[in-house]
């Protein structure tokens, strides 16, 4: 039987998160294998992926932080609010002050509403909206409320292209789950009046999963690096060992009389696994069991 666990995953640019799911397909040797947040094909980095029961875990885990590395560039916008669409007349910035670019990035920090990319893969009345877009459909998605808890700017390169200067801003990034940093792009050039796409997406993180943790493809390959799902459980939430009854109540789905504060992992004896727990008052009740 094929072992359940997470493997984190440092993807190639290129390629989808759909396509590196199929990699591990294969190396895992079963089809039940899913991944905790889309990676788009221009973007690099963490992807964490599940497999056997741990795909359970991956809606969990979508729920948690995450952090990036990018570059935005300013002066053009783009269909897709990146460098894979359709790009627009190019505008100079070679006059944009660049304690003026720091300000408006300073504004993209906090509790957001936030209109996502119209490429997303969120669903409008049950179609993608990135597929409404490739059917020529014009899509308008509702602002979302988002966190962006930290931004912070690397440098400002001037970028000559023809008779044209381009603004470059690498940045790193550390947001809520649904937070997109390609609109981070978009929304900083429209408030400059110039326009912006994003050139470059590296994700560095996942919760507690990041680069340091994640393997290429090249490696799997190599080296199949399977991280067990006990291990994983107790890497992404507060951990509670129970005793011999309660472990047996968890089996069932049964409350447990536990005081937590936040979704929780509960372990049997012997250190396994057995479900997430979500408090309800002064007791705990199960939100997903993973044993029998």
């Amino acid at each position: 039987m094929t072992s359940s666990g997470l493997v984190v995953v440092d993807k190639p640019a290129g390629i989808t998160s759909h396509a590196v799911v199929s990699r591990v397909r294969r190396l895992a040797g079963t089809r039940k294998v899913g991944h905790a947040g889309t990676l788009d094909p221009m973007a690099t980095g963490v992807l964490v992926v599940g497999v056997e029961r741990a795909t359970r875990l991956l809606g969990h885990l979508m729920l948690t932080e995450k952090a990036y590395d990018a570059t935005v560039r300013l002066g053009q916008a783009s269909s897709t609010d990146d460098a894979e669409g359709e790009l627009g007349e190019p505008a100079d910035t070679s006059g944009l002050d660049e304690s003026r670019i720091r300000s408006v990035l300073a504004t993209q920090v906090g509790d957001l509403l936030q209109v996502p990319t119209a490429v997303s893969a969120i669903k409008v009345d049950g179609k993608r909206a990135y597929q409404r877009v490739r059917d020529g459909e014009d899509v308008a998605l509702e602002a979302r409320p988002v966190t962006v808890h930290e931004l912070v700017v690397h440098g400002v390169r001037r970028v000559a292209t023809g008779s044209t200067t381009l603004t470059d801003v690498d940045i790193s990034v550390r947001c809520s789950s649904g937070t997109y940093i390609r609109a981070i792009a978009r929304d900083t050039g429209g408030a400059l009046g110039v326009g912006g796409h994003l050139t470059a997406l590296r994700r560095t993180s996942v919760g507690p999963y990041d680069l340091s943790t994640a393997h290429t493809l090249e490696e799997l390959a190599d080296d199949y690096a399977l991280l067990p799902i006990a291990d994983a459980a107790r890497a992404a939430f507060p951990s509670v060992d129970l005793g011999p009854d309660d472990a047996q109540a968890v089996r069932y789905g049964r409350p447990l009389d536990l005081a937590i504060t936040a979704l929780t992992a509960v372990f049997d004896p012997d250190g396994e696994f057995l479900a997430l727990y979500r408090p309800d008052g002064a007791s705990a009740r199960p939100e997903a069991v993973f044993v029998g």
